[in-house]
């Protein structure tokens, strides 16, 4: 099993390593790629072939903002499951986003904007043939709700009683 991280632009290592360091917490291998879908069509239909044709459960995962035509490729291009991350920006108001949600029919990958939760849904597409992920997944979720949970005792301890 393998996740292929494939950004638009070397500026968005920040955000890879975001989804990164959450797959690696799961143990799921991460390979990084860098390809512009309007600048380097041709390296992205390459690097495409190459992670689709691997024997190995792939799932891509791409970060790329403004418009997000990488993503669009990249599922219109693969059989594999694509989950789209594109980078916050302030850029019109947020409605960059736009172009990661609106696919034409035929594309369709799923949409995560926060790092981790697109690291989570690749990693749950993964764990559906991977029993040790899957226990993984229920582990890394309990952590989130224990920390919710010490949140609310740690709050309650400070306000004293009633």
């Amino acid at each position: 099993m393998q996740v292929v991280i494939l950004c638009g632009s070397p500026r968005d290592a920040d955000w890879v390593n975001k989804i990164a360091d959450v797959l690696g917490s799961l143990e799921i291998p991460v390979i990084r790629r860098v390809g512009s879908a309007h600048r380097v069509p041709e390296h992205v239909l390459e690097l495409l072939r190459h992670y689709d044709a691997s024997p190995e459960p792939t799932v891509f995962i791409t970060v790329a903002g403004m418009s997000d035509a990488l993503s669009g490729v990249t599922d219109a291009n693969v059989l594999s499951p694509v989950v789209a991350c594109p980078p916050t920006s302030d850029a019109f108001a947020g409605l960059d986003v736009l172009s990661s949600l609106r696919t034409p029919p035929g594309v369709a990958p799923i949409v995560a904007l926060e790092p981790g939760n697109a690291a989570l849904a690749a990693a749950k597409i993964l764990a559906l043939g991977d029993p040790g992920l899957r226990d993984r997944i229920a582990a890394h979720q309990a952590k989130a709700a224990q920390r919710v949970l010490d949140g609310d005792r740690e709050l309650q301890a400070s306000e004293g009683p009633p």
